[in-house]
C-alpha cells in the first residue's frame, strides 16, 4: 500500500495518491494532472477512482481531465450535482483499491455534500481519513460557502457539529488525518502548518473538537471572526461543477511571446490587465504604467482571485525569463484562463525599447521612523489578526484582501506608507492603487519586520477571540 500526500504550498492544498496491487486512487487531485498520471504509470498501476471530498471553491480541481486520460472514475459524496459524467457515493459505501478499501462518510456542514474517506488495510484495520475541509489540523472547514436562501452558515455549522461527533470523533485516536489543506488556506480560521496528524491529537488540541462543547457554542466558535470569503471562490465551484477547458490547451494559448509593440497593441485592442510577476524589488525599480503586480515567489494564484474580481479577465503576462508555463499554469489553478500571452524577454525589452516607465517609491524603516514623527499617514495592509498581534501606534488596518473596500480611505492628494510583513503584500497594495491613479503611494521596504527594529510606538490589542 502507497499512501502520498502532494502538497502545494502556494494553494496551502493537499493531493492524495493511493496505490494498492496496481490500481490507484487520486483524491482532490490539483488541475494538472501529469504527474499523477506519471506516478501510476512508473508503478505500472492504473487510476481506478478519483474522490472529491467536496466542490472545491479555492481552486480548480482536476477531476475532470484526470478522468479523461485515464478513465478513471469520478466520485462525489451524496447530493453532488455535476453537468459531466460523475457517480454520488452513498454514506458507507465501500470502494476497492487492489487490497485495501475506501469507505465514503458523508460529513455535511463545509457544503451539503463534503464527504470523508475512510481508508482500511487490507485485514481492514482503519489506517487513514481523507477529511477535505470537514476537519483540519487544529481546526474545521468554514460554514459559511454553501449558504443559500434556504440554509444559514448556522445551520451548516450545526451540520458540521453532527458530523464531527458522530461520524468523525467516534474512530480510534491512532487513525491518520490527511485534510485538504494546511495553514494559509482561506477555508479556515486556524489552520495548523503541519499537514498530516492524528485523530488523537485533533481531539486533545483541535477547539472544535472539545468534549464538553455543546452544539450552540461550536456554532458560536465556528463562526466567530469569519472574514467574507474572497469573491473568486463561487467561480471556482461552478467551474468544478460544470466543467472546464482542459489545461494543455489553456497554456498553449497563453503562451505566445508578444514583441513590445504587439504586447501594447493587444493591451489596448482587448483592454488586459497586465500582470507583473516578477519580484517586488524588480518591480519597484520599474514597471509598465498601469501593470499590477502580484509576484510568482509569494501566494500568487491566491491573491489574484482575491483581487482581481473576474476569472474572465483578459492578462498578459511580465514575468522573468522561463516562469511562463508555471504563471499560466499556477492561474488556472483558480480559474484565471483568459492569458493572452506575455511580454518577450520579459520587461527589459520593454525598458530598452524607449517605452514609459513607471516606479514605485520605496523609503527603508528607519525614515519612515523620522517621517512618523512629523505626522506621516501610515497604512497596514496585512490580515486583521496580525494587525490585532501588534501594529504601529494609531495606525489603521486596511487588509490586502479587501483593499477595494478600503480605496476612498487613501488620499489622492499628499503623500501616504504602505506596509505589510515583508514587504510582497504592500507592492501589490501599491500597484492597485497606483494603477487607480494614486500617485503618492510609497511602500516601505521590509515591512513590519523592519519596523520592528525601529523606535516606532507599536500597540498591541490582541482578544480572546482572535485566537479561536
Amino acid at each position: 500500500m502507497i499512501i502520498e500526500q502532494i502538497y502545494t504550498g502556494c494553494l496551502a492544498q493537499g493531493a492524495y495518491y493511493i496505490e494498492s496491487n496496481g490500481e490507484v486512487a487520486i483524491i482532490d487531485p490539483l488541475r494538472e494532472v501529469q504527474e499523477y498520471i506519471d506516478r501510476a504509470a512508473k508503478n505500472k498501476a492504473q487510476i481506478k477512482y478519483i474522490f472529491e471530498t467536496h466542490f472545491h471553491a479555492d481552486f480548480v480541481s482536476g477531476h475532470l481531465t484526470l478522468a479523461e486520460k485515464t478513465g478513471g472514475k469520478i466520485i462525489f459524496g451524496p447530493n453532488a450535482k455535476t453537468k459531466f459524467n460523475s457517480y454520488n457515493a452513498k454514506d458507507g459505501e465501500v470502494f476497492q483499491i487492489g487490497d485495501i478499501s475506501i469507505t465514503a462518510i458523508h460529513t455535511p456542514g463545509h457544503t451539503m455534500e463534503s464527504t470523508t474517506y475512510l481508508l482500511k488495510d487490507k485485514e481492514e484495520k482503519d489506517i487513514a481519513i481523507f477529511t477535505g475541509d470537514t476537519l483540519f489540523l487544529g481546526d474545521v472547514g468554514r460554514p459559511d460557502l454553501a449558504q443559500n436562501s434556504n440554509i444559514t452558515q448556522n445551520d451548516l455549522a450545526a451540520m458540521l457539529f453532527d458530523s464531527l461527533r458522530n461520524k468523525i470523533m467516534p474512530l480510534a485516536d491512532d487513525i491518520i488525518v490527511y485534510p485538504a489543506h494546511g495553514a494559509g488556506s482561506a477555508c479556515g480560521k486556524n489552520l495548523s502548518k503541519e499537514t498530516v496528524g492524528t485523530l488523537g491529537d485533533q481531539k486533545q488540541h483541535n477547539y472544535a473538537l472539545r468534549k464538553d462543547m455543546t452544539k450552540e457554542e461550536f456554532v458560536k466558535e465556528v463562526t466567530n471572526g469569519l472574514l467574507p470569503p474572497p469573491e473568486y471562490f463561487p467561480l471556482n465551484v461552478q467551474l468544478n461543477k460544470e466543467g472546464y477547458q482542459p489545461i494543455d490547451e489553456v497554456i498553449k494559448t497563453g503562451s505566445k511571446a508578444l514583441s513590445v509593440n504587439d504586447f501594447e497593441l493587444v493591451a489596448n485592442e482587448t483592454a488586459a490587465l497586465i500582470l507583473d510577476v516578477r519580484h517586488q524589488l524588480e518591480f519597484i525599480k520599474g514597471f509598465i504604467p498601469q501593470s499590477i503586480f502580484i509576484g510568482l515567489g509569494g501566494t500568487f494564484a491566491p491573491w489574484v482571485g482575491a483581487l482581481i474580481k473576474d476569472i474572465h479577465q483578459p492578462i498578459l503576462l511580465v514575468v522573468p525569463e522561463g516562469k511562463e508555463k508555471e504563471a499560466i499554469t499556477r492561474l488556472s489553478r483558480v480559474g484565471f484562463d483568459n492569458v493572452l500571452g506575455y511580454l518577450q524577454d520579459g520587461f527589459s525589452a520593454w525598458e530598452t525599447s524607449g517605452k514609459e516607465i513607471d516606479r514605485l517609491k520605496s523609503v527603508s524603516a528607519v525614515e519612515l521612523e523620522a517621517k512618523i514623527s512629523k505626522g506621516a499617514l501610515v497604512f497596514d495592509v496585512r490580515k486583521p489578526g496580525e494587525y490585532d498581534a501588534e501594529h504601529i501606534d494609531n495606525v489603521p488596518n486596511t487588509p490586502l484582501d479587501f483593499l477595494n473596500n478600503h480605496v476612498a480611505e487613501f488620499p489622492s492628494d499628499k503623500d501616504f506608507y504602505l506596509h505589510c510583513a515583508g514587504g510582497y503584500r504592500s507592492v501589490i497594495a501599491a500597484s492597485i492603487l497606483k494603477a487607480r491613479g494614486y500617485r503618492k503611494v510609497i511602500d516601505v521596504a521590509g515591512g513590519y519586520a523592519a519596523i520592528k527594529n525601529t523606535e516606532i510606538k507599536r500597540i498591541t490589542t490582541l482578544s480572546c477571540s482572535s485566537l479561536k
